[in-house]
């Protein structure tokens, strides 16, 4: 597919491809992650007659960046791309960190999507585990040392919480060392979350329909965020997905969303 651009508000350019001519669906992607990440759950909701859209976030891919960073400045990155496609037409699903920036475009005044899905918020304070905000801080100062290996290492150990033999496997892996040539979006993703606080003044702004997914095999603290993001919603629902931890495929994804927009 053909590459095409728009301009944020503050000047930066942001990359998006869109697969089929259906109703469009806007993917978000979370920390770690460019559009190339989506492209699988795009190509399925073509092939089921809607239109998938993925992006680079600032500061990843083919995307610009202009500091100094804000997360309105990500929620208005995304109401581009949605504007570059009808606006109110489309569907707003963010995954993870990047459901933050898909819930601060779907309240905004005059350019929210038509409809929002988020996959997993990681909401965990609102059920009891909060974000230690000194793991934040030692994540930007291995950053700000140019230690983007390390980096990452720790964000997936410490902050996700995955065991040290998936983050052993992760640095062995062939995607690596795209990982680390993003690292310093990590406080991006770190700044979004703020210590995982359930937003409720955030939530209850948004007046579209909303659904909330989370996979079966993610931890019960992943899961039970969910729901509570849904019930804080005042058109959310919630509905779990067959997948693994904190993800889900595209085969199971994209016949939910399907069948969400046409209800």
């Amino acid at each position: 597919m053909t590459v095409r651009f728009t301009v944020s508000p503050d000047g930066t350019v942001i990359a998006f491809e869109q697969f089929g001519d259906g109703p469009p669906v806007v993917l978000t992607g979370g920390a770690l992650s460019t559009r190339h990440e989506g492209l699988p759950l795009a190509r399925e909701l073509a092939r089921l007659g809607l239109s998938g859209v993925v992006y680079d976030r600032r500061g990843r891919g083919e995307s610009g960046d202009t500091p100094p960073y804000a997360p309105v400045r990500e929620a208005e990155d995304l109401a581009a791309v949605l504007g570059e496609l009808g606006g109110g037409a489309a569907c707003a699903f963010g995954v993870s960190s990047g459901a933050l920036i898909a819930l601060g475009a779907a309240a905004r005044t005059g350019a929210a999507p038509g409809r929002l899905v988020l996959f997993e918020p990681p909401f965990t304070g609102a059920v009891g585990q909060p974000q230690d905000p000194a793991r934040a801080a030692r994540l930007a100062e291995l950053l700000d040392r140019k230690q983007r290996a390390e980096a990452v290492a720790y964000f997936l150990g410490e902050i996700i919480g995955l065991p040290p033999e998936s983050v052993e496997g992760a640095r062995r892996s062939p995607a690596w060392d795209g990982l680390t040539r993003i690292a310093h979006t990590l406080c991006y993703d770190t700044t979004l979350l703020g210590d995982a606080t359930l937003p409720v003044g955030l939530l209850t702004a948004v007046r579209i329909p909303a659904l909330v997914l989370s996979s079966d095999a993610s931890t019960r603290l992943l899961q039970d965020a969910a729901r509570a993001a849904a019930e804080a919603l005042p058109r959310g629902e919630h509905r779990t997905v067959p997948g693994a931890f904190h993800q889900a495929p595209a085969e199971a994804l994209a016949p939910v969303v399907r069948d969400f927009l046409a209800a």
